[in-house]
């Protein structure tokens, strides 16, 4: 779909429900049916929204944007940050606290403070209620402009996005002046409010300012195209004004945001450059830093990912040690040596490296899963089943779990506890003969009295059907 296109799906959205939910609504919604519309408003974003679900991205830009929301006032819901896989330039706040930035932004971004700068400004504009007033305001829409948008949406949903482009522009046409107005007033405030506490949370002026003029100078889109952040986030250049002539008052000003760890940025940036973006301009990229920047753990850190990410393992191999033998304390490092020895097939070296995964900043239980493949792998199944269920305790959805926890059962000869795993892996990704045959055949041969009732409960639910033995 086209970009523009998804932004004004999601405006379209906040119109719909708002209209169906809250049709009598005469003013700014309240908290409580903000919520509400959040959880709707959630549903469709994901659906429509390739997320980056790696937690050492994601759980790195939700620690930064904590650390900006923590300078503000409590606020009445809890905020989430999702990484959408895109490389074009956005960013954008849905209601309740639900805030999306594009993985394309983040690798224009040069340091935590950009990144912070960014996210402020995303906050910002929940805690002024803007996205209450939004929602309020599109009520001023008629009835034909809301089918013009509609028809637009779905055009674009089957393929004829040019079309569905030209269609939602004509529809929009009438309306477009004064929302491009009223948001020009809130991103004036969202700045205000923004610069204000990232003061407070010990960031400059400096990261958001970058990130503007970064924006604005952006050349790749054509001339007959509007960028995204700019319809999303209108009056750049006034934005750069303000946001600039705030810095330079405050320039005296000495920041250090607690925490901050340029390193911990760069391990980020580069594992989303190396493993979601273009695989030939990462491969370029870093084979260049490498050359450029030798001494640098990071620089091959990233190569070893794209080239482990390419089927190059053995390169990759060097490349990790490399990393090592700079920074030999690198958790995530020795993690992803671990991990490319495993896809190399070398259980022994992937075994050694990958214990003791929860030692790193963000938990990842693919790094536990492989922990407990390799230990199958080596001939120490009793380990792979104990690491294997903590994993589950940890992350019950975490589906492939069941089906190695499955192996590693029958390679120890329980049989019963095979099946049963199995039978939940099937039930996970909703293949309900397997998961019949499985459960069934768990209850024949289980002897624990908790899992066999376990195993009933799983069969009413696969057959709808009580099964007794």
């Amino acid at each position: 779909m086209n970009n523009t296109l998804k932004f004004i799906s999601i405006f379209t959205i906040l119109v719909i429900v708002n209209t169906i939910i809250f049709p009598q609504v005469v003013s700014g919604i309240t908290i409580k049916q903000e919520e509400t519309l959040a959880r709707e408003f959630l549903m469709v974003a994901l659906r429509h929204y390739r997320l980056i679900k790696d937690p050492q991205i994601v759980g790195y830009v939700n620690k930064v944007g904590r650390k900006v929301l923590s300078a503000y006032p409590p606020q009445p819901f809890p905020y989430h940050f999702y990484v959408v896989n895109e490389d074009v330039f956005n960013a954008f706040a849905g209601p309740g606290g639900h805030i999306f930035i594009n993985s394309g932004l983040i690798e224009a971004m040069e340091s935590e403070e950009e990144l912070a700068g960014i996210l402020g400004h995303e906050i910002s504009h929940v805690v002024c209620r803007h996205i209450s007033e939004m929602i309020e305001d599109s009520k001023k829409i008629n009835i034909a402009t809301l089918a013009g948008i509609a028809a637009g949406i779905f055009l674009g949903m089957g393929g004829a996005a040019t079309a569905a482009t030209a269609v939602t522009y004509g529809a929009l046409a009438a309306g477009q002046s004064a929302a491009l107005a009223f948001s020009r007033d809130n991103e004036r405030q969202a700045d205000q409010v923004c610069l204000n506490y990232l003061d407070k949370a010990g960031y400059s002026a400096d990261g958001l300012l970058k990130m503007l003029q970064k924006i604005r100078n952006t050349t790749w889109f054509g001339s007959d195209q509007i960028p995204t952040y700019m319809v999303t986030h209108p009056a750049t250049e006034e934005r750069i004004a303000y946001v600039g002539a705030w810095a330079e008052m405050n320039k005296e000003k000495k920041w250090h945001p607690t925490g901050t760890d340029h390193q911990d940025f760069m391990r980020m940036h580069n594992r989303l450059a190396a493993l979601y973006g273009d695989e030939n301009v990462a491969l370029n990229k870093f084979k260049a830093a490498v050359n450029e920047r030798p001494g640098d753990p990071m620089a091959h850190y990233g190569y070893g990912l794209i080239l482990s990410r390419t089927g190059n393992r053995k390169e990759a191999i060097i490349q990790f040690k490399a990393a090592l033998a700079k920074d030999p304390f690198d958790q995530m490092i020795v993690k992803n040596l671990g991990k490319t020895y495993f896809l190399d097939g070398q259980y022994q070296p992937a075994s050694r490296l990958l214990a003791g995964t929860n030692s790193t900043s963000y938990y990842d239980p693919e790094m536990d899963l492989l922990y407990g493949r390799a230990q199958k792998e080596i001939g120490k199944p009793e380990e792979a089943v104990k690491v294997l269920k903590k994993l589950i305790v940890q992350r019950p959805d975490y589906t492939k779990a069941y089906y190695y926890l499955g192996e590693a059962s029958e390679q120890l000869e329980r049989v019963g506890d095979a099946h049963y795993y199995l039978g939940i892996y099937y039930i996970q990704i909703r293949e309900w003969k397997n998961a019949d045959f499985h459960l069934e055949n768990a209850l024949t041969h289980l002897s624990d009295p908790v899992k066999k009732e376990k195993t009933r409960e799983l069969l009413r639910k696969v057959s709808g059907k009580e099964r007794k033995k």
